[in-house]
């Protein structure tokens, strides 16, 4: 059960996760991808202004007649020997008219060449600052989407040539088009790292989250796992406790049935042992409930001031009698006025259950000891006996429900192992603590620290 429920923490922590990170990827990958595409716009228009540029058009080395006079493909070798001349291959990356640069060039950042074509899509003229194949401009040209240009407005486009990634704008010019390319391999390039660099980040971060969310699962389902086994052992130890009683009560029963003849003076002993055990199970049932009470009234408890040595003294006082028959000797001493904040009545029952319990267990001709002192802020109390005391194993479940660490002897001395966790529950309610320190063979000491 516990493992399903960690997987199923596991799924939805990792779900939840992923849906995040996509959705956060996406959303950079989509705004640098719209920076990339702004950016690389505005350098193809700049670029196409330039080579629609009067000053340009002034000094190409091609005039408008050589250019409708030849062919495609003689045009273009033409214009590539020619274009070294006007456009210098050292002016590369030069703003146009910036220092050191050419102004006839184009103020690219990137490599970008020019066709120019007739209403036939037939090249008329070309322009490069490298030597190109002709074969390279037809290539380009029919890369070129022409169905979806229009007779008066721009059309824009990308694709891939010899594993270059090239962006194009086409302008309708005259009787033509002027196609201006500039070469945007750099910038799809960030793109394709950005995605390598998304998957390589998500997968690292998810089975980095896998483990952290598995190690936290585990720390989380861990109360729940020791809550349910500690509702399961409360349950079978309910279930035996009640299940004593009722057995004696049946079988004392079913001989009172056997003896319907007989009077009721001489079978009074059955009887007696039936009220007994029932006495036994409304008193286990009675701390069952008050413990589910305390627990559902913890918002609704009155508290104030009361005088905390007064209530010592009053569960002390009618004790002693009772203490005193039992060969067992008992020392005191209670600071005066010495005042908490809390329910009395509540606290009255913590030092009852704390000095019942150290009478119990404190042996033949044992002594009790009762301290109430002032620690700081703080009102401790300590009860003490002497005895067989508590081994260390058992310190820190002795105020568990149904604990025991002697089942039989705590039989013996009539207990049902609820005492001291009625006990801690009330000290927890005043926010206070409760603890035992204990030596074996020499006996055990309870202390109870309020505020």
């Amino acid at each position: 059960m516990f493992k399903k429920l960690r997987n199923r923490f596991l799924i939805v922590n990792l779900v939840s996760i992923s849906i995040m990170m996509l959705v956060a990827f996406a959303t950079i990958y989509t705004i640098t991808y719209q920076n990339v595409q702004r950016e690389t716009s505005m350098e193809l228009y700049k670029v196409s202004d330039f080579y629609h540029s009067p000053y340009n058009s002034s000094k190409m080395p091609r005039g408008e007649g050589q250019g409708s006079g030849t062919g495609g493909n003689t045009g273009s070798g033409s214009s590539s020997g020619s274009d070294s001349d006007s456009f210098p291959s050292d002016t590369i990356g030069g703003d146009n008219g910036g220092p050191g640069g050419d102004p006839n060039s184009p103020p690219a950042r990137s490599v970008s060449f020019m066709i120019k074509t007739d209403d036939q899509w037939k090249i008329t003229d070309t322009h490069s600052r490298f030597d190109m194949e002709d074969t390279f401009y037809t290539e380009a040209l029919q890369k070129v989407d022409q169905d979806k240009v229009g007779d008066s407005e721009r059309q824009t486009g990308q694709f891939t040539l010899d594993g270059t990634d090239w962006a194009y704008v086409v302008d309708p010019s005259g009787d033509g088009h002027m196609i201006v390319f500039i070469d945007v391999t750099a910038q799809q390039g960030i793109l394709t790292n950005l995605i390598y660099t998304f998957a390589i980040v998500g997968l690292v971060m998810l089975i980095v989250i896998y483990f952290l969310s598995r190690y936290f699962a585990n720390r989380s389902i861990a109360p729940v796992r020791e809550a349910f086994e500690k509702q399961k052992q409360f349950i079978g130890d309910a279930s035996h406790e009640l299940k004593t009683p009722l057995a004696i009560i049946s079988t004392n029963t079913d001989v009172l049935l056997a003896n319907q003849e007989d009077t009721i003076a001489n079978q009074a002993k059955w009887l007696h042992y039936i009220k007994s055990e029932t006495e036994r199970m409304t008193g286990l049932t009675n701390d069952l409930l008050y413990l589910t009470q305390m627990d559902d009234s913890r918002s609704t408890m009155i508290h104030a001031k009361f005088n905390m040595s007064d209530a010592v003294e009053s569960i002390i006082l009618p004790m002693e009698a009772v203490i005193f028959e039992k060969n067992i000797s008992l020392d005191y001493n209670i600071e005066p006025n010495l005042t908490v904040h809390g329910n009395s009545e509540q606290i009255k029952q913590v030092i009852l259950i704390l000095l019942d319990n150290a009478v119990k267990y404190s042996g033949p001709k044992g002594a009790v000891n009762v301290t109430l002192q002032k620690q700081n802020n703080d009102v401790v109390l300590a009860v003490s006996n002497t005895g067989e005391g508590i081994a260390p194993e058992h310190l820190d479940r002795i105020f568990d429900r149904f604990y025991r660490t002697d089942s039989s002897r705590a039989r013996k001395h009539g207990g049902h192992g609820l005492g001291l966790a009625i006990a801690r529950s009330i000290v927890d309610q005043h926010k206070g603590e409760v603890y035992a320190r204990s030596v074996v063979g020499e006996g055990a000491t309870f202390y109870v620290r309020l505020s």
